[in-house]
């Protein structure tokens, strides 16, 4: 399995571009269907992102259909290759199951995460994430292949040049003095958090007990931007599922709600020095 960075967005984009190119040209799904004598329905998952790996020939047919010029045909087919690529997530379908989540995760260019109770799962040790996952009702057996999965989405930090996304993490002071594990533990998630901020593109922020309430308490959601002039994408988060917000306006109110949470944060500097104090409390 490969990085396969750029994959998914790269099929969302097709199955976006391929429905405006379908409307420009006046058919609807169904009449598309039938020209090309394919079963109902074919149209319908293309643009609605439910395929696997689109196929070439029928990126083609579908352009043919439509009167795309040759710098469009080529434009598409580039995006299709890109789409066909497999990815490391795939290995892990019983954890994501049809949720393309850390494959637009892997693909963002900028990643903005609240997680109110939560360390953000981007910057957990990996004795936090077994602390968390055992209080789930999954099996032992799903829970490694969990854990093995949120290691791998964290590589993503770690990419050479410009291809590592930017990550903007708002933290609770809540969601780092829960009791679990050794305290020996908990101060290490700590530490890491700070070894994490150091990087370049990471950006930690605190909410303080002291500086009270603030927009967004009762909920979870990550923001990814992507290169290119693409649409940003939202997902809010639950312990029962991962769920795309659409459309685009609704991920514009979640851009709003998050700087407003920003704005309750401590800068990063100050929020260090936070965290530092905090650590010295730990037993």
């Amino acid at each position: 399995m490969s990085d396969a960075y750029g994959a998914t967005i790269a099929k969302w984009t097709l199955a976006r571009r391929l429905k405006e190119l379908r409307e420009a040209s006046g058919y609807t799904a169904n009449q598309v269907c039938d020209r090309l004598s394919w079963g109902r329905g074919k149209v319908g998952r293309f643009e609605a992102n439910t395929w696997v790996r689109p196929e070439l020939s029928d990126i083609r047919d579908l352009a043919r259909l439509y009167g795309a010029d040759d710098e469009t045909v080529d434009r598409l087919q580039e995006l299709a290759r890109s789409a066909r690529r497999r990815a490391w997530w795939r290995e892990y379908g019983e954890v994501y199951e049809s949720v393309e989540f850390p494959g637009f995760e892997n693909d963002a260019s900028e990643i903005l995460v609240y997680t109110p109770l939560l360390v953000p799962g981007l910057l957990q040790t990996v004795p936090y994430m077994q602390t968390l996952l055992s209080y789930g009702s999954k099996p032992p057996e799903w829970r490694e292949v969990a854990l093995r999965a949120r290691l791998r989405r964290q590589q993503i930090l770690e990419r050479d040049g410009d291809t590592a996304p930017r990550l903007t993490a708002l933290v609770t002071e809540a969601a780092l003095l829960y009791e679990w594990g050794h305290g020996d533990e908990r101060r290490a998630q700590l530490a890491h958090l700070l070894k994490m901020a150091e990087r370049p593109n990471v950006e930690l922020r605190l909410l303080r007990f002291e500086d009270g309430l603030h927009p967004g308490m009762a909920m979870v959601f990550h923001i990814f931007r992507f290169p290119g002039g693409e649409p940003p994408m939202a997902y809010l988060e639950t312990d029962a599922a991962i769920q795309h917000i659409d459309p685009a306006d609704n991920v514009e109110a979640y851009e709003l709600i998050y700087e407003q949470i920003k704005r309750s944060a401590l800068g990063p500097a100050d929020s260090a020095a936070y965290i530092s104090k905090l650590m010295a409390t730990l037993e």
